[in-house]
């Protein structure tokens, strides 16, 4: 259409969302559908945070507030970064967003410049692409396939870097792979960045509380002192204390690049929800305890999945160090005909078929960098979870 801006044509819809969006769409017209694209828990809100939420509107705090965040709700991250991470923030460098989403997004738009570069792991997020070409940015996708489990090596970003590399954006564990760096693996990568001082770092920390067996989560900034004065850490409540709804994340970083995503905030959205801000305070001081319990919930689903994923005709399941998502390779497909008579081409055809045969809804990995793939997430019940591989191992036995 001739009055939309060229911006649009450089992005494209969130394909998560849509396959969600699909699913739901077919289940309300009534077919058995199994929704597994969503990267939310299927955990309730705590209790103690919705009760903080109630009080905070029963006081009437249901005004504007302080553009990127209420006072008490920054010194509280101030509080979790030092207790979880030995970073030390003062609130002027914390910015608090409607989401982790925004507070990315405000980074990005806060400092890209036509020409500059951003490195981004793949499999990766599919929002940082487009956030960056949004931003004016180029993405610069680094590729880690399923032979170094999802993670880059310190020679691929090494040879990525150039001069036009502005940010190296870093997540883990990662959407979509569950891959979490071990504290070796980030220090070789933060042996790289300390040579190329001029990139920043981006480190998407969502899944900080969701990691598994001995794994021990780490952040760069935490690893090596020398980039905290130009790394930004990034975190919210959204998935740890299941508060996707809330849209609340937060940042930390230095002052000038915090006071220059207020002003792009300042002029979008202004502040996150007020009751939600007093929710997420409640969530950073409040009882911890459940973190734990959840996530051995999590644990156990992710070894039911990978397992009757791995039992499948066709498929390669690796077990992940955290989130909840798995990312199956699915190379011994391509090229199969379904029961249903389709030729599988590609991840994408895969899942399609996958949905429509089956009802079983995943996200196919070319929406996240890396074929021929698909996401699981497996933020649901045990008992789905069995359901929805057994329809998976079914539709992969008729492969022909």
């Amino acid at each position: 259409m001739p009055f939309l801006s060229d911006t649009l044509a450089r992005v494209k819809p969130s394909p998560t969302i849509a396959v969600t969006t699909k699913a739901q769409a077919l289940k309300a017209a009534g077919q058995d559908v199994i929704g597994l694209g969503a990267g939310e828990p299927d955990f309730d809100t705590p209790q103690n945070i919705k009760d903080a939420a109630k009080r905070a509107i029963d006081a009437g705090r249901t005004k504007y507030t302080a553009v990127d965040g209420i006072p008490e709700l920054k010194a509280a991250i101030c509080a979790k970064f030092l207790r979880e991470n030995g970073l030390t923030y003062t609130p002027a460098q914390v910015t608090v967003g409607a989401g982790g989403k925004q507070t990315l997004y405000n980074a990005l738009m806060a400092t890209c410049n036509p020409g500059d570069e951003v490195i981004i792991p793949a499999p990766y997020w599919v929002s940082y692409p487009d956030m960056v070409l949004l931003a004016g940015g180029t993405p610069v996708p680094v590729v880690a396939g399923i032979e170094t489990a999802f993670k880059i090596t310190p020679a691929q970003l090494e040879a990525a870097i150039t001069p036009k590399t502005k940010w190296f954006i870093f997540n883990s564990p990662s959407n979509p792979t569950g891959a979490g760096y071990t504290r070796d693996e980030l220090r070789g990568l933060c042996d790289v960045l300390l040579r190329h001082p001029h990139v920043w770092i981006l480190s998407d920390d969502m899944y900080e509380h969701l990691v598994f067996d001995d794994f021990e989560f780490c952040t760069p900034a935490e690893i090596e002192p020398a980039l905290y004065d130009r790394t930004l850490t990034c975190n919210g409540v959204s998935k740890s204390y299941a508060m996707t709804g809330w849209r609340i994340g937060y940042a930390a970083g230095p002052v000038a690049l915090i006071k220059a995503m207020g002003t792009i905030q300042s002029q979008s959205t202004s502040n996150p929800c007020s009751v939600s801000q007093y929710a997420a305070l409640e969530a950073l001081t409040g009882p911890q305890e459940f973190l734990a319990e959840n996530r051995k919930v999590f644990e156990r689903r992710r070894d039911l999945v990978v397992s009757m994923l791995n039992a499948a005709k066709g498929i390669t399941c690796p077990k992940p160090e955290g989130a909840f998502y798995v990312y199956p390779d699915i190379s011994a497909c391509i090229g199969k005909v379904t029961a249903g008579g389709t030729l599988i081409t590609n991840d994408e055809v895969f899942a399609t078929a996958l949905l429509e045969e089956t009802g079983v809804a995943v996200v196919f990995g070319a929406a996240f960098g890396l074929s021929p793939n698909f996401r699981v997430s497996y933020a649901t019940a045990d008992e789905v979870l069995r359901e929805a591989c057994s329809r998976i191992q079914a539709f992969c036995a008729t492969l022909a």
